[in-house]
């Protein structure tokens, strides 16, 4: 099964956090876009600095799936539906992405639970 991360979920898996041990950063099952990569590259600048930063996104830039115009226009949709929930552009790009791909959606962000085709992890 192909599984979205979105850059809570990279962040945590790459931090060791025990909820989501089965979960692996380098599985070719494993994808993101390149909106959650640069997510976590700034998380991890911020965070850890930038050797560490550099590293992340080394492992995770293998994961990253192409986003083409449908998903954007989608995702935006998707954005403005929901705009009380505060979502990030890359949230949605990502949640929209992950449906086209039939992968589960996998985050640890509250605003996300309990919607469709997501696995939520805290």
């Amino acid at each position: 099964m192909v599984i979205f991360l979105d850059t809570y979920a990279i962040v945590a898996i790459d931090t060791n956090n025990p909820s989501y041990r089965k979960y692996v950063l380098d599985s070719t099952d494993a994808a993101t876009t390149i909106f959650n990569l640069s997510e976590t590259y700034f998380v991890y600048l911020k965070k850890f600095g930038q050797k560490e930063a550099d590293e992340i996104y080394e492992v995770v830039r293998g994961m990253v799936v192409p986003i083409d115009d449908s998903i954007i226009k989608k995702a935006m949709k998707f954005k403005l539906v929901n705009l009380k929930k505060r979502f990030s552009f890359a949230d949605c790009i990502g949640y929209v992405a992950a449906l086209k791909l039939n992968a589960k959606f996998i985050t640890g962000d509250y605003a996300f639970k309990g919607l469709e085709n997501v696995e939520f992890v805290r």
